[in-house]
């Protein structure tokens, strides 16, 4: 560990591994109760068309990704919400679409096509001093958005009529959760790439749902871990030699088997439980 740490791209990536791991971890939370996995995908993936533009117009990639991103999960949602078509349709067909137009521009962008692989997988690798900072102030608004709007999000996300009952503004709320969720998914391009984004925004919750039993501890689980899960699979790339952002995605589905075979919903593990309960509660002679 200490070996890894002397050097100073492992110093920003270790960082950048925490930071990515509580903001994905925070959003997973409220994708996972929401179910709105799929939807992280097809942003996820529609992202690489904005990011294409931005190589072919010279701009950073960053911006134009966030803005294609935003309104792709924009779309999907009023037209899903409007009952236009259903969500599953819609995000099929932009994702496609968008992926594909992603590839054929970095194609035609022929001194960047060497990066695709860097944009659909990442690279935690190489994340500058910039990227932090940008890593860092996205995370501290989504903290900021979810702390001030945690109850809320939190009616809108189990019953969307009780939220509109209460004078709740369900529709900004939601349409704020997607926008949040889309420029997360593009500022940890460099992370762990398009492809692999949408796994840290559904597995740590995932983790979380399956050991506990309120809300708070399972956004508290889902926080622990992205955080292990992102830090433990950066670390094992860079013994392994082998890919960053794949290594952590596989670290994270590791605890979430572990978690998914231990769970207290399991019967077996219920009962195990019981009996170690009723064995503590019994008197001593």
């Amino acid at each position: 560990m200490i070996e890894m740490l002397s050097f100073s791209f492992m110093q920003r990536a270790l960082i950048a591994a925490v930071i990515v791991g509580v903001l994905c971890s925070v959003l997973a939370f409220f994708v996972v109760l929401k179910k709105l996995s799929f939807v992280g995908v097809g942003v996820s993936h529609s992202a690489l068309g904005g990011v294409a533009l931005g190589v072919i117009a010279g701009v950073d990639p960053v911006i134009t990704g966030g803005f294609f991103a935003t309104a792709v999960a924009w779309l999907i949602g009023w037209v899903s919400r409007k009952g236009h078509m259903s969500e599953d349709t819609v995000i099929g067909t932009f994702f496609s679409a968008s992926m594909a137009l992603g590839v054929v521009l970095l194609g035609l962008a022929r001194s960047y096509t060497a990066d695709l692989m860097s944009y659909l997988f990442g690279n935690i690798l190489a994340i500058t001093e910039t990227d932090l900072w940008l890593l860092g102030g996205l995370t501290v608004l989504v903290l900021l958005f979810v702390s001030l709007f945690f109850k809320e999000l939190l009616t809108m996300t189990f019953d969307e009529e009780l939220a509109q009952a209460d004078g709740l503004p369900v529709g900004p709320l939601y349409f704020g959760l997607l926008t949040a969720i889309a420029l997360t998914v593009v500022v940890t391009v460099k992370a762990v790439g398009l492809v692999l984004s949408s796994a840290l925004l559904v597995i740590p919750a995932a983790t979380g749902f399956e050991l506990a039993k309120d809300f708070r501890r399972m956004l508290a689980i889902s926080v622990a871990t992205g955080v292990i899960g992102s830090v433990a699979g950066l670390v094992v790339s860079f013994y392994l030699d082998v890919a960053s952002g794949a290594t952590i995605v596989l670290g994270l589905s590791l605890i979430f088997l572990m978690a998914y075979t231990l769970s207290p919903r399991k019967p077996w593990v219920a009962r195990v439980l019981a009996k170690r309960r009723e064995k503590s509660a019994s008197p001593t002679l």
